[in-house]
């Protein structure tokens, strides 16, 4: 059983009868207290995506839930869910849309390195690659000359998601993105 302080951010730990992911972590030391760090964390159950934030002492001892992930890859939509397909045995998974809202701005039959996450033979949740390449389906056009400056733009991936990206990049070009900071990395290379 590992303590607050040991967790570590998209773990999966089971808390009052339930499982959750955590997707942030804050740490703070408050004045005045003769002890350790708080730890708040903000926890998405993994069956309802209801969110929960809860702070813990460094001490506080957690269990991890008993998840396992699938390399998977995203196959194809039917109706509201998205269905991706195991890598290894080729089981079918089918996640609602719904369930995985803020991952899907990232998937496309080309995502690498996705993973399923599965709870008790359910799968629950996706997990993505750090970075995912994404093809740019509208922005203003690219201004030549000014690949130099840090002038941004919005430009829409073909997913939905909107990412600042340089004046020099135009419509049809592949980007890389990082996944976390939703961030434009540069030109996908080799396309």
């Amino acid at each position: 059983m590992p303590k607050a302080s040991e967790i570590k951010k998209n773990a999966a730990i089971e808390f009052n009868g339930r499982v959750y992911f955590i997707k942030d972590i804050e740490r703070s030391v408050p004045q005045g207290r003769a002890g350790g760090s708080l730890y708040r964390m903000r926890m998405y159950d993994v069956v309802t995506g209801q969110k929960v934030d809860e702070t813990f002492k460094d001490s506080d001892m957690l269990n991890f839930a008993d998840l396992t992930r699938r390399n998977a890859a995203f196959s194809y939509m039917d109706g509201d869910a998205y269905v991706f397909m195991d890598s290894e045995d080729y089981t079918p998974y089918h996640l609602d849309k719904e369930a995985i809202a803020d991952e899907v701005l990232f998937i496309n039959e080309q995502t690498e390195g996705l993973q399923v996450i599965v709870l008790e033979d359910q799968p629950v949740g996706v997990v993505l690659p750090s970075t995912v390449e994404l093809e740019i389906t509208e922005c203003e056009p690219s201004v030549k000359g000014n690949s130099a400056t840090a002038r941004t733009k919005p430009a829409t991936m073909s997913t939905g998601l909107v990412v600042q990206v340089p004046e020099h990049i135009s419509q049809g070009d592949v980007i890389r993105i990082n996944v976390e900071e939703r961030k434009f990395l540069g030109r996908a290379t080799g396309k």
